[in-house]
C-alpha cells in the first residue's frame, strides 16, 4: 500500500489547493495520506522551502508547486 506525504507550511495557498487534490484522490483510492509542516524542521525547510507544496508518495519525491491528479493517480495505481 502508498502512503502520501505533502510537505508545505501554513499560509500556503498553492497547499491549500494540492491539499484538495490529495484528500480527494486519497479517500476515492483508499490511501493513507499525512501533511507536513516544512517549519517543523529545519532540514525540510532547508531542502524544500522554494518547492512547496510538495508530494511525496512512498518517501520519494513525486511533484512540487502543483499535484496533478491524473500523474498522482497513475503513480499510486502501480
Amino acid at each position: 500500500m502508498h502512503r502520501i506525504t505533502l510537505l508545505g507550511k501554513p499560509g500556503c495557498h498553492l497547499c491549500e489547493d494540492a491539499r484538495a487534490v490529495i484528500a480527494r484522490v486519497a479517500g476515492e483510492l483508499g490511501v493513507p495520506w499525512e501533511e507536513i509542516s516544512i517549519d517543523s524542521s529545519e532540514e525540510l525547510r532547508e531542502k524544500y522551502w522554494e518547492m512547496i507544496p510538495v508530494t511525496l508518495i512512498d518517501g520519494v519525491q513525486h511533484d512540487f508547486w502543483r499535484v496533478d491528479e491524473t500523474r498522482l493517480r497513475a503513480a499510486l495505481s502501480t
